[in-house]
């Protein structure tokens, strides 16, 4: 989700690239961003350009469109680097959003390596916040190509910098070897039976771009089986220390496309549910005032193929938030109950200081 601060109408879940919050890149982030640059002659120019607005055209829903964002440019070919420009989709914010950037990197990446490799994880740290009004460039470079894994570099940057640097990995398909999962958690109510995120923001569409946005332009069907966080802190969960929540996302449309833009629209839609936990441990709310947050990194890990069309369930917990920063996971499953991604990411999380804290 990579990061925001509240809507200043009526406000709503966030989740943007970094942006007034942009934390300090980690030793992590900053060795990997300081990798040997690649020659600059082959680089495509990067200009302005409209950001994507969602199921705009005619006849194209949400998903379509972001389908179409994610298949990104022709790529150009220099040495050991691979050079692929996109385009953004539009955003409340004007930043870009942080799940988008994940899975651009990830089907940018994907370019590079042979077709029968998909991705098995990708770990992502964002460095600043994007500009969505501008063309974004992805620097693929090939660190190695051995007999079952495949690993790439991805620097994204735009005209006025770095905004991420991520690792790819991709595992040749049909690999054999230890195998086991935690089971999915019983009981829990079928999606059909539940609010769409969708259905919650309606009233408030006309009030919030936020709202809006939901409403008329999110690629993915979100339903919440615990207690949504989006309007209304999560007293009990609060009171009980836990931010352990489950949620039903399925895409909002038919995708017919390879199986690596199923795994990268997981990445992408995962994204805007990530930090709840947290702000539900926390007591807090997406409308709390003042409050805001923005990733730090984002790390996956895919252990089967996607079906994007078909419900998954969003099993998070966050084990602990110190010095401004939370942890929040996931584990994704099928609806038959097969574990198929885990998730992880840290955010930066600021709310007002109350009278008389400690300056």
């Amino acid at each position: 989700m990579s990061c925001a601060e509240n809507d200043k109408a009526t406000a709503v879940p966030q989740s943007t690239s970094a942006q007034s919050l942009s934390p300090e890149p980690s030793p992590a982030a900053a060795a990997s961003a300081a990798a040997p640059a690649a020659p600059t002659s082959d680089i495509p120019a990067l200009t302005k350009s409209s950001p994507v607005v969602l199921g705009q055209t005619d006849g194209e829903s949400p998903v379509d469109s972001i389908v179409k964002v994610l298949q990104l440019d022709t790529p150009v070919t220099s040495k050991d680097h691979t050079y692929v420009t996109g385009r953004s989709i539009s955003f409340p914010t004007r930043r870009i959003y942080g799940g988008q950037i994940i899975a651009q990197s990830v089907m940018a990446a994907s370019k590079t390596v042979e077709a029968d490799r998909m991705p098995n994880s990708v770990h992502g740290y964002f460095i600043t916040a994007g500009d969505i009004s501008q063309d974004v460039l992805f620097d693929v470079e090939n660190l190695r190509d051995g007999r079952s894994f495949s690993a790439r570099r991805v620097n994204v940057t735009q005209r006025d910098g770095a905004i991420l640097t991520a690792i790819a990995s991709f595992q040749k398909h049909g690999q054999s070897g230890v195998e086991f999962a935690d089971p999915m958690p019983q009981d829990v109510p079928d999606p059909e039976s539940l609010a769409s995120a969708r259905d919650l923001m309606a009233p408030f569409a006309d009030k919030s771009s936020f709202a809006d946005y939901y409403v008329h332009q999110s690629p993915f069907d979100i339903r919440h089986a615990t207690r949504t966080v989006m309007l209304s802190p999560d007293v009990k969960s609060a009171e009980r220390d836990s931010g352990r929540q489950m949620v039903w996302m399925k895409a909002n449309g038919h995708v017919d496309a390879p199986q690596v833009m199923h795994r990268a629209l997981l990445a992408l839609g995962c994204d805007q549910i990530m930090m709840e936990p947290v702000i539900r441990r926390a007591g807090l709310s997406f409308i709390t005032p003042g409050m805001s947050y923005a990733s730090i990194d984002h790390s996956m890990w895919w252990y089967a193929d996607i079906d994007i069309n078909e419900w998954h369930l969003y099993v998070q917990d966050t084990p602990v938030a110190a010095h401004g920063r939370g942890l929040a996971t996931a584990k994704v499953y099928t609806r038959s109950g097969q574990l198929v991604a885990v998730m992880a990411q840290e955010a930066l999380v600021r709310v007002p200081r109350t009278e008389g804290a400690e300056k």
